[in-house]
């Protein structure tokens, strides 16, 4: 398991200093079922935007 989970989206509740996610759990999903060819075909669901 990652030891380190970075993330360059600095509007996101879960983003820290240094590019690092500080959410318990992270839920990335295929924008075509169960599989993707690329990075470009998912998405971090855990994602909240700072309000």
């Amino acid at each position: 398991m990652a030891q380190d989970v970075l993330c360059e989206v600095k509007n996101c509740v879960y983003w820290a200093e240094g590019n690092k996610c500080t959410a318990d759990a992270i839920y990335v999903v295929s924008h075509h079922g169960q599989e993707a060819s690329d990075q470009q075909e998912t998405d971090c669901k855990t994602f909240e935007p700072e309000h």
